[in-house]
């Protein structure tokens, strides 16, 4: 049985922070021990009375003075996108078709997807992410590369084959038939099996045909505990081409709804453009709407209206996510940096708690998991990210005016990136030292 006892500043969440002031939303400790026996936590709390808990086998790993907080957690991203991250010059639609779709063919080769998955994963952990939602392509082998590599890593990840049998090239479409058979048995592969989760995943409705939506919403059905991930409302010309491929719905979310696909464990893509009903649909049906701020402002779709979507007479659950790869970075941190800056341009400011247990526990929560991950509870996994405040140059010389946890959280969240993330830890196992390069 191996023991690991980490030394340094603890920080987990226990509610979403409304302030700066709100203490009580969040456990602290200046000097904590963290103590993990295979792969999970048994102890946290002050370093003196936890070492004593330790025995005379744990591995001691002195961390002090960084951060160790819950590993961050991304609930919308696109493994096969990874070499299509920073394409220039379009618009959604546009971009899908330009660069998204042709990049996507070439993993029908598994080869392919295993190299792309492994460098995905990479680029997670070097950013201090150890779990994530994510699309895979059309294809089977592409979905058997993302979770085999999730499993050679213990990490959790929720995944899907992307379905879609329509307006898009021959060599990247389904069919309604061939998407539900395929999807069965990926779900028999990978759901529940180590640390996967399979995702039901229509792409979008613009190309996913009324027959395979249909098939969508019985496997929902089939399977229940199960996520779905889909795109909703994110550009304007994506809205009326949907509308007009659906006359007969009442708006974009109606179409979901309509097939039986908006639920608790529901992820929409973006949501940035929702009527009123719409959002009201979304709350109704306690699905998620996903903050993909990078990509939002990189395509050019809107500006997510995050604080008021919260504050409703019916708020909305919602998780942020990097995107990738319209998102242009694989960061957490860049994401709530570039999501800060959104919420401003809509007249609000983001407490950087909230940022904070927004990418760990909120998250958590969004995809209905925080028994598992997002915090420092014991009993949880032990998905951990360590933070270097002074990591670079510019962030030691703003560290010495810093005087709270909440600017040395700020500073992490605006300044930071892969270089403030010191280790992390996925299943109490050391994940970030071990990457090559």
């Amino acid at each position: 049985m191996e023991t690991l006892l980490l030394r340094g500043r603890l920080l987990t969440f226990l509610s979403e922070p409304q302030s700066v002031d709100d203490h009580a939303s969040y456990a602290y400790e200046d000097d904590g021990g963290l103590l993990i026996r295979d792969g999970r936590i048994v102890a946290i709390g002050a370093f003196a009375a936890v070492s004593k808990k330790a025995g005379p086998d744990a591995k001691l790993v002195d961390h002090r003075p960084h951060l160790i907080l819950p590993g961050f957690i991304d609930t919308h991203a696109h493994y096969p996108q990874m070499q299509v991250i920073a394409s220039f010059g379009t618009e959604l639609l546009e971009w899908l078709n330009r660069y998204t779709f042709p990049e996507e063919m070439r993993f029908a080769d598994l080869q392919h997807g295993r190299r792309i998955a492994r460098l995905f994963f990479d680029e997670l952990i070097r950013h201090g992410t150890t779990s994530v939602a994510a699309y895979c392509s059309v294809h089977k082998e592409s979905a058997d590369a993302f979770f085999a590599e999730a499993e050679s890593r213990h990490m959790l990840v929720v995944g899907g084959k992307v379905m879609m049998d329509r307006n898009a090239p021959d060599a990247l479409t389904d069919t309604p038939q061939s998407s539900y058979d395929d999807t069965k048995a990926l779900i028999e592969r990978w759901h529940g099996h180590a640390r996967g989760h399979y995702a039901i995943t229509p792409r979008f409705a613009i190309t996913s045909s009324p027959e395979q939506m249909e098939m969508a919403g019985q496997l929902a059905r089939e399977h229940p505990d199960l996520h779905i991930q889909t795109h909703l409302s994110e550009n304007h010309a994506e809205i009326a081409y949907t509308a007009e491929l659906y006359p007969w719905a009442k708006d974009y979310t109606d179409i979901y709804e309509h097939y039986g696909l908006a639920g608790p464990k529901t992820l929409f893509g973006h949501s940035i453009h929702l009527s009123e009903r719409e959002a009201d649909a979304l709350s109704d049906a306690g699905s998620i709407a996903v903050f993909c701020p990078t990509s939002n402002l990189f395509l050019g779709s809107g500006l997510f209206d995050y604080l008021r979507y919260r504050r409703r007479a019916k708020p909305l659950r919602i998780s942020t996510a990097t995107d990738v790869g319209g998102g242009t970075n694989y960061s957490m941190l860049r994401t709530m940096d570039e999501g800060y800056k959104v919420i401003a341009l809509n007249g609000e400011k983001l407490n950087p708690f909230a940022s904070f247990w927004q990418i760990t526990r909120g998250n958590a929560e969004a995809l209905s998991m925080a028994e598992k991950i997002g915090t420092l509870e014991v009993g949880t996994d032990a998905d951990l990210v360590v933070l270097d405040s002074a990591a670079t140059p510019g962030m030691r010389l703003r560290m010495e005016r810093a005087e709270t946890l909440a600017e040395e959280l700020f500073l992490l969240q605006t300044l930071g990136d892969d270089r403030a993330v010191r280790e992390v830890y996925v299943a109490g196992k050391p994940a970030k030292s071990d990457l090559a390069g």
